[in-house]
C-alpha cells in the first residue's frame, strides 16, 4: 500500500534550514509517523553494519523505516534508491536492533517514505507500507 500526501512544512523547514536535506526529510518523516500515532523508539540508530533511520511501533509491530529524500528527479525517484542489498542490509542491521534493545520477538514490517522537496511548494510524502 503507498499513501500520497502534500506536507505542510513551514515551521519545520525554517527551523530545520540548516540541516542537510536528508536530515529534514527524516525529521518530516519523523513527523509524519508520529501523526500516525506511531511510537518512535529510535532514529538514526547505528552499529558497525549501518544505519536504521527510524524504527518505530504501533504497539503490536515493529516498524523499520527507510527514508529517502530527493530535492529532484536527476537520480530517480527516492524510493527507487532502496535497492534489493539495501533491502539486505536494512534486515541485517534490524537483528542487530532487536539483539541491542533485547526483543526476542515480536512482528517487524519494513517501510519505505520517499520525500521529494522540489523548488516551489510544499514537500511531498510517499509512504510505502510494507514495501519489503
Amino acid at each position: 500500500m503507498s499513501v500520497s500526501i502534500a506536507v505542510r512544512a513551514g515551521r519545520t523547514r525554517r527551523r530545520r534550514s540548516h540541516l542537510s536535506l536528508g536530515r529534514r526529510g527524516e525529521e518530516l518523516a519523523t513527523e509524519y509517523l508520529r501523526g500516525l500515532g506511531l511510537v518512535v523508539l529510535s532514529r538514526n540508530w547505528r552499529c558497525r553494519e549501518g544505519e536504521l533511520d527510524v524504527v518505530a511501533t504501533d504497539r503490536t509491530t515493529l516498524i523499520v523505516c527507510e527514508v529517502k529524500t530527493r530535492a529532484g528527479s536527476g537520480f530517480g525517484e527516492p524510493a527507487e534508491a532502496v535497492t534489493e542489498d539495501k533491502r539486505a542490509r536494512i534486515r541485517r542491521i534490524t537483528s542487530r536492533w532487536l539483539a541491542a534493545f533485547r526483543v526476542a520477538w515480536c512482528p517487524v514490517r519494513f517501510d519505505v517514505i520517499a520525500i521529494h522537496f522540489p523548488p516551489a511548494g510544499p514537500p511531498r510524502l510517499r509512504h510505502f507500507v510494507g514495501a519489503f
